[in-house]
Protein backbone atom coordinates (compact mmCIF):
# COMPACT_ATOMS: atom_id res chain seq x y z
CA UNK A 1 0.00 0.00 0.00
CA UNK A 2 2.43 2.43 0.97
CA UNK A 3 4.54 1.81 -2.69
CA UNK A 4 1.11 2.56 -4.30
CA UNK A 5 0.73 5.82 -2.47
CA UNK A 6 4.75 6.68 -3.14
CA UNK A 7 3.76 6.42 -7.03
CA UNK A 8 0.69 7.96 -7.06
CA UNK A 9 2.05 11.03 -5.47
CA UNK A 10 4.81 10.63 -7.60
CA UNK A 11 2.79 10.98 -10.82
CA UNK A 12 0.60 14.10 -9.17
CA UNK A 13 4.42 16.11 -8.07
CA UNK A 14 5.56 15.03 -11.70
CA UNK A 15 2.10 16.41 -13.41
CA UNK A 16 2.20 13.22 -15.26
CA UNK A 17 -0.07 13.33 -18.48
CA UNK A 18 -2.49 10.50 -18.72
CA UNK A 19 -3.55 11.10 -22.38
CA UNK A 20 -1.82 12.02 -25.32
CA UNK A 21 -4.16 13.05 -28.74
CA UNK A 22 -3.30 13.27 -32.34
CA UNK A 23 -5.70 14.94 -34.28
CA UNK A 24 -5.33 15.91 -38.02
CA UNK A 25 -7.32 15.77 -41.26
CA UNK A 26 -7.22 16.19 -45.18
CA UNK A 27 -9.35 16.46 -48.22
CA UNK A 28 -8.55 14.31 -50.81
CA UNK A 29 -9.64 14.37 -54.41
CA UNK A 30 -10.22 10.63 -54.61
CA UNK A 31 -13.59 8.69 -53.49
CA UNK A 32 -13.88 7.25 -50.22
CA UNK A 33 -13.56 3.56 -51.83
CA UNK A 34 -10.10 4.14 -53.71
CA UNK A 35 -8.51 5.74 -50.10
CA UNK A 36 -9.99 3.07 -48.13
CA UNK A 37 -8.53 -0.09 -50.42
CA UNK A 38 -5.26 2.40 -50.33
CA UNK A 39 -5.37 2.12 -46.65
CA UNK A 40 -5.60 -1.59 -46.49
CA UNK A 41 -3.65 -2.08 -49.07
CA UNK A 42 -0.61 -2.50 -45.94
CA UNK A 43 1.65 -4.27 -48.76
CA UNK A 44 2.36 -0.47 -50.35
CA UNK A 45 2.90 1.34 -47.55
CA UNK A 46 6.72 1.20 -47.81
CA UNK A 47 6.61 2.62 -51.34
CA UNK A 48 4.31 5.75 -50.38
CA UNK A 49 4.16 6.23 -46.52
CA UNK A 50 6.55 8.43 -45.28
CA UNK A 51 5.80 7.85 -41.37
CA UNK A 52 3.83 4.01 -41.51
CA UNK A 53 6.67 2.77 -43.44
CA UNK A 54 6.14 -0.76 -43.11
CA UNK A 55 2.84 -2.49 -42.02
CA UNK A 56 2.07 -6.27 -42.11
CA UNK A 57 -0.18 -8.18 -41.77
CA UNK A 58 -4.01 -8.87 -43.30
CA UNK A 59 -6.76 -6.15 -42.95
CA UNK A 60 -8.91 -8.13 -40.94
CA UNK A 61 -10.93 -7.55 -37.63
CA UNK A 62 -8.85 -9.13 -34.53
CA UNK A 63 -5.41 -9.79 -36.99
CA UNK A 64 -2.01 -8.91 -35.34
CA UNK A 65 -0.30 -6.24 -37.35
CA UNK A 66 3.52 -5.79 -37.54
CA UNK A 67 4.07 -2.12 -37.62
CA UNK A 68 7.46 0.31 -38.28
CA UNK A 69 7.36 4.30 -38.06
CA UNK A 70 10.24 6.68 -38.71
CA UNK A 71 9.16 9.15 -37.00
CA UNK A 72 10.31 13.27 -38.76
CA UNK A 73 12.72 13.57 -35.43
CA UNK A 74 14.58 10.92 -37.33
CA UNK A 75 13.75 7.33 -34.97
CA UNK A 76 12.29 4.25 -36.46
CA UNK A 77 10.07 2.41 -34.10
CA UNK A 78 8.14 -0.86 -34.41
CA UNK A 79 5.40 -0.98 -32.36
CA UNK A 80 4.42 -3.69 -30.38
CA UNK A 81 1.68 -5.83 -30.38
CA UNK A 82 -1.29 -4.36 -32.46
CA UNK A 83 -4.77 -5.50 -33.47
CA UNK A 84 -6.61 -4.65 -36.22
CA UNK A 85 -9.65 -3.12 -33.71
CA UNK A 86 -11.92 -1.82 -35.77
CA UNK A 87 -13.03 -1.62 -39.82
CA UNK A 88 -15.76 -1.00 -41.59
CA UNK A 89 -15.57 -1.03 -45.77
CA UNK A 90 -15.19 2.44 -47.34
CA UNK A 91 -15.47 4.35 -43.65
CA UNK A 92 -13.33 3.67 -40.72
CA UNK A 93 -9.94 1.56 -40.05
CA UNK A 94 -8.23 1.30 -36.32
CA UNK A 95 -5.71 -0.47 -35.22
CA UNK A 96 -4.23 -0.53 -31.54
CA UNK A 97 -2.51 -2.23 -28.38
CA UNK A 98 -1.37 -2.06 -25.29
CA UNK A 99 -3.26 -2.45 -21.83
CA UNK A 100 -6.10 -0.46 -21.21
CA UNK A 101 -5.47 1.69 -17.79
CA UNK A 102 -1.92 1.52 -18.22
CA UNK A 103 -0.53 2.09 -21.44
CA UNK A 104 -3.01 1.88 -24.46
CA UNK A 105 -3.56 3.57 -28.00
CA UNK A 106 -5.67 3.05 -30.60
CA UNK A 107 -4.73 4.98 -34.23
CA UNK A 108 -7.72 5.65 -35.92
CA UNK A 109 -8.52 6.43 -40.11
CA UNK A 110 -12.28 7.80 -40.30
CA UNK A 111 -13.16 8.60 -44.08
CA UNK A 112 -15.95 10.81 -44.80
CA UNK A 113 -17.60 12.34 -47.63
CA UNK A 114 -16.76 15.50 -48.86
CA UNK A 115 -17.91 17.99 -51.40
CA UNK A 116 -17.80 17.21 -55.48
CA UNK A 117 -16.92 13.31 -54.42
CA UNK A 118 -13.97 13.95 -52.77
CA UNK A 119 -13.10 12.35 -49.24
CA UNK A 120 -12.08 14.19 -45.96
CA UNK A 121 -9.35 11.84 -44.26
CA UNK A 122 -9.82 11.94 -40.33
CA UNK A 123 -6.32 10.47 -39.00
CA UNK A 124 -6.60 10.38 -35.05
CA UNK A 125 -4.82 8.59 -32.34
CA UNK A 126 -5.31 8.43 -28.73
CA UNK A 127 -2.73 7.31 -26.13
CA UNK A 128 -4.53 6.72 -22.48
CA UNK A 129 -3.18 5.60 -19.47
CA UNK A 130 -1.03 5.58 -16.23
CA UNK A 131 2.38 5.32 -17.92
CA UNK A 132 1.73 7.45 -21.00
CA UNK A 133 3.58 10.48 -19.74
CA UNK A 134 6.68 8.46 -19.67
CA UNK A 135 7.05 7.43 -23.01
CA UNK A 136 8.26 9.32 -26.03
CA UNK A 137 5.26 9.97 -27.86
CA UNK A 138 5.88 13.88 -28.62
CA UNK A 139 2.64 15.35 -29.76
CA UNK A 140 4.51 17.49 -32.06
CA UNK A 141 6.29 14.95 -33.86
CA UNK A 142 3.28 12.44 -34.26
CA UNK A 143 1.17 15.55 -35.28
CA UNK A 144 4.21 16.43 -37.76
CA UNK A 145 4.97 12.30 -39.10
CA UNK A 146 0.69 11.88 -39.71
CA UNK A 147 0.45 15.06 -41.85
CA UNK A 148 3.16 13.75 -43.81
CA UNK A 149 1.14 10.79 -44.19
CA UNK A 150 -2.05 12.05 -45.08
CA UNK A 151 -0.28 14.44 -47.79
CA UNK A 152 1.90 11.77 -49.23
CA UNK A 153 -1.89 9.75 -49.33
CA UNK A 154 -3.03 12.52 -50.96
CA UNK A 155 -0.60 12.96 -53.90
CA UNK A 156 -0.53 9.63 -54.65
CA UNK A 157 -4.45 8.89 -55.19
CA UNK A 158 -4.75 12.63 -56.83
CA UNK A 159 -1.76 11.23 -59.55
CA UNK A 160 -3.64 8.37 -60.30
CA UNK A 161 -7.14 10.04 -60.54
CA UNK A 162 -5.32 12.73 -62.76
CA UNK A 163 -3.54 9.75 -65.01
CA UNK A 164 -7.28 7.78 -65.07
CA UNK A 165 -9.01 11.06 -65.90
CA UNK A 166 -6.70 12.05 -68.78
CA UNK A 167 -6.88 7.97 -70.20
Amino acid sequence: MKMILVILTAFLFVGCTTHIPVRTEIIIDAPKEIVFAKLVDFASYGSWNPYHIRVQGEPTIGRKLEVRVHRPDGKTIDVPAVHILRMKDNQELTWGGGIKGIFYGEHVFLLENSDGGMTKLVHNEDFKGLFIGFADLPPNVLTEGYHKMNLALKRLLESDNQQTNTN
